[in-house]
């Protein structure tokens, strides 16, 4: 029989004959549950302000220029706190570490109520940025602690989903509150979920080896490769030695902008494009974000297929994040449509493929990181996705206050993802697994 730790024979030789049909139990689905309604929460924080920005060009004056700085603010503080937030994770354990990360991140978003004008708002963003930082490393490394290599991309495509989830959800509340309130009280109903959500959090998470209702039999399927799993913790000037840092890295620094893009412009291209209000941005910006919240469980999922074709686990992965790039591709058109519906059909397909792609890359980082060096893998690359965002905020900005077009925009959006998979490719073929020497 197992022991709580699950590293008896038969775990270690990865052998678990007829485990299939055994009734393992689905509490690692429930934590799964709590990093989806996290990621709710942490995209409806971040979200308030971009769905506001005309509303805040008619009250304060803000300029295109003057929200590309705001958004350079969160992005250039977010790269900052990853810095800290995965090694923190990683030394306090994701049950504490995630609690403290989620009531920072969540004071902050109400502390935007407080701000009225442009440099109010980008100190604001920038403490929601240092908060918010700790988000993803905190999930992926609950991930590799509660799942198998073969369900990660997939429980990593759901809880990724929330943060379509919480883009969804804004535009359905953010109006209602600002036209019944005023847009100062938009940013505080979040608090209260934040608030629920640390008290579940609290009460019912723990690692595997310590968790009371968990079964042996779900224990072993969990640590179904503990050999490799385990490792010792590195200081990030190790990590930075190995080319699959980089690789993770890079490919996070070319196409996490594009979901910042996405997210924090989308309204106003809606607005500007098709002279859409306050009031009629929501039905637009919910079904793009919809189908990404698909696209990033079947984008989790897809590999699957691949490995029933002969493909390895590491081969699939790839193969998934490519047919996800091809999807991505077409989107540089989007500027020369003059059919509301066409763009958000042509948006949604995009959004949606990033979804997926991005669940795979994720997962890249514990598929070629044993689980004790994964929150700090996933916070240098998502500090480099960040810089990467705070680049291209900085560029979006100047590029609309001058020329009032998105169509070079778009079309970097639709070239980023095939460059990053060759980058990928050629910096860890195959995303070779990481071995640390003793």
């Amino acid at each position: 029989m197992a022991n709580r730790t699950g590293f008896d024979n038969g775990a270690e030789n990865g052998a678990w004959p007829g485990l299939s049909r055994m009734r393992l139990g689905r509490v690692r689905w429930t934590i799964c549950a709590m990093l989806f309604v996290a990621t709710s929460i942490n995209y409806m924080d971040r979200q308030v302000i971009a769905i506001l920005k005309p509303t805040l060009q008619h009250s304060i004056g803000l300029t295109e220029l003057g929200y590309g700085y705001i958004v350079d603010a969160f992005q250039v503080a977010y790269a900052l706190g990853l810095l800290a937030a995965g090694r923190l994770i990683d030394r306090l354990g994701t049950r504490i570490g995630y609690m403290l990360v989620m009531a920072g991140w969540s004071l902050s978003a109400m502390g935007h109520a407080l701000a009225s004008s442009a440099l109010e708002f980008g100190f604001a963003r920038v403490l929601l940025g240092l908060g918010e930082s700790g988000n993803f490393p905190a999930a992926i490394k609950t991930v590799a602690e509660w799942f198998p290599q073969n369900e990660r991309s997939l429980a990593t495509g759901i809880f990724n989903s929330g943060a379509n989830v919480g883009a969804i959800l804004a535009p359905m509340m953010v109006p209602w509150v600002t036209l019944r309130y005023g847009w100062h009280a938009a940013f505080l109903p979040t608090g209260l979920l934040s608030a629920l959500w640390i008290v579940w959090w609290f009460r019912n998470y723990r690692r595997p080896s310590e968790h009371l209702t968990l079964t042996n039999a779900e224990l072993q399927h969990i640590y179904q490769e503990p050999a490799i799993e385990m490792g010792s913790s590195l200081p990030w000037r190790r990590l930075l030695g190995y080319r699959q840092t980089w690789a993770f890295s890079i490919a996070k620094f070319l196409t996490d902008p594009i979901w910042w893009f996405y997210l924090f412009w989308l309204p106003s291209y809606f607005s500007s494009k098709f002279n859409l209000n306050l009031s009629h941005l929501g039905l637009p910006l919910i079904i793009v974000y919809n189908v990404s919240a698909l696209g990033g469980i079947g984008g989790g999922w897809l590999p699957a297929p691949f490995r029933r074709l002969g493909l390895s686990s590491n081969n699939a992965r790839l193969a998934a994040m490519l047919f996800c790039a091809c999807l991505v591709a077409p989107i540089f058109a989007v500027t020369s449509l003059n059919s509301e519906w066409a763009a958000i059909g042509l948006l949604s397909v995009a959004a949606g493929a990033h979804q997926g792609w991005s669940a795979n890359l994720f997962t890249t980082s514990s598929d070629m990181f044993p689980r004790s060096a994964v929150g700090a893998v996933v916070g240098i690359g998502g500090m480099a996705g960040s810089v990467g965002g705070a680049l291209f905020a900085f560029f979006a900005g100047h590029i609309l206050q001058l020329t009032h077009s998105y169509a070079s925009l778009f079309g970097i959006a639709g070239s980023a993802y095939l460059l990053a998979l060759l980058i990928l490719y050629l910096l860890a073929p195959g995303l070779k697994r990481v071995e640390f020497a003793g």
